[in-house]
């Protein structure tokens, strides 16, 4: 009588697990191109910092195209120019479709460079949105005219024309343009272009 081949304990290396379920591979940590978690914090980190950063390039851009509002005074008060212009609702346009803009290219640089990039990722990209618009929205109003309206009206005098303040009416919409752009923008271009999960090894049938 011979010993069994396989011992009792272990079963062969072809069996089948109950109930046509494929045998469970332990998961691979190495080669798969998908970064570590302290790895990932770092790109976040970077994304973040960079965004915020960028936030200056998008104040000095919103200060040169957005459109001035003209004011004037008569030695006594402060006025429109153009009682009925737009200028103000541009200077929130302009600076929506500036944010809109950053928040698309961010998001495109980010999946470009970092296709295996998860949930940290796109939550840097929020943060630093939102840190870059407030950068932009600081540079936008201290390189423009002074916020001392009246003193500056005594200063170019009764009936001269100069430029108001450059602010923004809808702050907090603003404020979320750029990282809402750049999460829709991310979360698409990953779910169309991103890495996609093998298959299973499923049993063959016999």
């Amino acid at each position: 009588m011979t010993a069994p081949l396989t011992p009792p304990h272990q079963p062969p290396n072809d069996a089948v697990p109950p109930h046509g379920w494929p045998a469970h591979h332990p998961p691979k940590h190495s080669g798969d191109g998908a970064p570590s978690v302290a790895k990932e914090l770092r790109q976040a980190g970077v994304v973040a910092a960079v965004s915020a950063v960028a936030g200056a390039a998008l104040g000095l851009l919103w200060l040169w195209l957005a459109p001035r509002v003209p004011l004037i005074s008569d030695g006594k008060a402060v006025f429109l120019r153009n009682s009925e212009g737009e200028s103000a609702v541009g200077a929130d346009g302009t600076f929506v479709l500036l944010a809109l803009g950053f928040g698309a290219v961010a998001a495109a640089l980010v999946f470009l460079f970092h296709r295996h990039g998860g949930v940290a990722l796109v939550l840097a990209l929020a943060a630093g949105g939102v840190l870059g618009s407030l950068l932009g929205w600081g540079v936008g109003t201290a390189l423009g005219p002074t916020h001392d309206v009246v003193a500056h009206a005594r200063e170019v005098g009764a009936g001269v024309q100069f430029d108001a303040p450059l602010k923004l009416q809808m702050w907090a919409g603003a404020m979320l343009a750029w990282p809402l752009a750049a999460m829709v923008v991310h979360l698409s271009l990953t779910a169309l272009f991103g890495p996609r999960d093998p298959e299973p090894d499923w049993p063959e049938e016999s």
